[in-house]
């Protein structure tokens, strides 16, 4: 057919017209286009068929065959009143073939409450000039239905409630207007839908109560205009989903409540326009869900109350725009945001999901992990990578914080201390101190961990000293304080130092010839002068009334320099959590 033409005209003349395929008839419509820029018009010929010996076709039972015909008028509405019949009363056609022809009409083309079989539906490559398109309750019980590389006026597209039991539907390379697409209550059958490649022009289009089947479902390169895009209360079945480039305008694009099934759906380097997009309380029952290079608008994203229980769910380098998204009481298996930046408010506060995956996203907002009214259940976040410009809200006991990370079995030492870091630095900012000092010691014995695999990865000899290291600045830096983040630790950690130094003295002076020595006339028992001697010793005191003799001279030694450690150790410990 003449793309880009401003008008044209039809002519009728009783000259027998014959198709490539050799299909014959007997008057021939000259159709004469006046296209832009050009100063003759361009002319086409055609078949042509009076509405009423396609009325007697259908009484006949015979296959209808308009290819590459000229359809002024085709309507069961007026077949029906000129047969007789109820107004909703089912005609049975023998299929329907109309390739290649040019339909206009100042009425709707009407096929609603009819059975079409044995043969194909078939109008590709067909141009509508004007005229709505009504189906309505229309029973396909034939092959492939194809309106593939038709060209639909700018009339209401009705399609609901219309059954296919046969094969394939084919809407690729359609191109709609601006009126209304309804597929609403459809059930497209077992057979593979095609919507690639399609227009659907500026007005809404309706896929509420769709039932697609368990053939695959396409919309890859789909082109959405501004109205709204609903499939709400959809049903898929197992076949693959591919939304994958296609492009959803600045309507509302609405997938609530729609049921996946057990396939694979791709909305990969799909393009949201500005109008809101949500997913809320949609299902899926098995298989992967994935928004890899999708592109999002200025609306908000939702996800709420998502059931995706045993999918892996990927939105990896994603552009989320700028409205906020929302994943409020939903399930997930994996959840990946890896390399995505995160501008805005993001609602992470699931019920439950194994593996959130915040790798090396640029965070510039809130993600809130910590819900109130109930507990997240998630075994693994991964944060390695982030760039945390902005906040994370969770809490350390109640998301179980430490288990998160600790569970990443793909992740080295390194890793899991520099996620605590990130961690560390955000409860710091977030005035969460006592979650900040549980971070910060994770941190710093993962970091030990560190340097110790990699100092016995350079050189395996390097056991010999790397190890006793190790346990020693364990010891000494965290059995001790937690790494001086706990003031009461270190205080026991005195204590148990001064007992057993006294008690090191008690034995050495019944042991062996070294003793504590009393300047004074003081008679005090063994116990006493040990205990006695430990303490002044320990705190640095030296009054100079007893003084070690002997072996326990080098003890004693020993024994102030802990003693003035640990004290220093308990003064940074405290001043640093009384400041806070």
């Amino acid at each position: 057919m003449i793309p880009g033409y401003i008008s044209f005209q039809a002519e009728i003349k009783n000259l027998k017209f014959e198709t490539n395929d050799k299909h014959r008839y007997s008057k021939t419509a000259i159709i004469t286009f006046d296209v832009a820029r050009r100063s003759k018009p361009l002319v086409e010929l055609l078949g042509y068929v009076d509405e009423e010996d396609i009325y007697q076709m259908i009484d006949r039972g015979e296959p209808i065959i308009l290819d590459q015909c000229y359809i002024a008028r085709f309507s069961l509405e007026n077949y029906r009143a000129t047969r007789k019949l109820d107004k909703k009363e089912v005609v049975k056609i023998n299929g329907f073939v109309a390739r290649e022809s040019f339909f206009d009409s100042s009425q709707a083309f009407d096929f609603s409450y009819s059975i079409i079989e044995n043969s194909n539906f078939d109008l590709t490559s067909s141009w509508f000039h004007r005229g709505a398109l009504h189906f309505d309750s229309t029973l396909f019980k034939c092959g492939e239905v194809s309106f593939h590389d038709v060209k639909f006026p700018a009339y209401n597209f009705d399609f609901k409630n219309v059954v296919v039991t046969g094969g394939n539907v084919n809407f690729r390379n359609a191109i709609f207007g601006s009126g209304t697409k309804d597929f609403q209550y459809t059930e497209f059958g077992d057979g593979d839908v095609s919507f690639a490649n399609t227009e659907f022009g500026e007005g809404d289009v309706s896929f509420i109560n769709a039932n697609f089947g368990a053939g695959e479902t396409s919309f890859k390169v789909a082109r959405f205009g501004a109205g709204k895009v609903d499939f709400h209360y959809a049903k898929f079945g197992k076949g693959l989903i591919s939304f994958e480039r296609t492009e959803f305008g600045d309507g509302r694009v609405d997938f609530r409540t729609v049921e996946f099934g057990t396939g694979k759906v791709n909305f990969n380097r799909s393009l949201f326009g500005d109008g809101e997009v949500s997913f809320e309380a949609s299902e899926m029952e098995s298989g992967k869900f994935s928004f890899k290079r999708a592109d999002f608008g200025k609306g908000s994203v939702s996800f709420e109350e998502a059931i995706f229980r045993n999918i892996e769910v990927s939105f990896e380098r994603t552009n989320f725009g700028q409205g906020n998204i929302s994943f409020y009481k939903s399930v997930f298996k994996t959840l990946s945001f890896k390399f995505c930046h995160l501008d805005h408010y993001v609602d992470l506060r699931l019920f439950s999901c194994v593996e959130i995956d915040l790798s090396d996203t640029v965070v510039r907002d809130i993600i809130d992990l910590n819900p109130y009214e109930f507990d997240l259940v998630c075994n693994i976040i991964n944060f390695a990578g982030m760039r945390l410009i902005g906040r994370l809200y969770l809490d350390w006991n109640r998301n179980f914080v430490r288990k998160i990370i600790v569970n990443q079995d793909s992740a080295d030492q390194r890793t899991k201390a520099e996620q605590f870091r990130i961690l560390k630095e955000n409860f710091s900012s977030c005035g969460q101190y006592e979650d900040e000092d549980h971070a910060y010691v994770e941190f710093k014995r993962h970091e030990a961990r560190a340097i110790l695999h990699d100092s016995l990865e350079r050189n395996r000899y390097n056991s010999l000293w790397s190890y006793p290291a190790y346990w020693f600045k364990q010891a000494l830096f965290d059995k001790a304080g937690l790494y001086a983040t706990s003031p009461v630790r270190v205080l026991g950690t005195m204590l148990t130092a001064f007992v057993i130094f006294s008690l090191v003295y008690i034995l050495m002076i019944l042991t062996t010839e070294a003793d504590i020595v009393a300047s004074v006339n003081d008679h005090l028992s063994v116990v006493s002068r040990s205990f006695y001697h430990s303490a002044i010793t320990f705190f640095t005191i030296g009054y100079g009334d007893h003084f070690p003799y002997r072996g326990i001279r080098w003890v004693s030694s020993l024994e102030g320099f802990a003693g003035l450690f640990l004290m220093s150790y308990f003064t940074v410990a405290f001043v640093r959590k009384l400041l806070r």
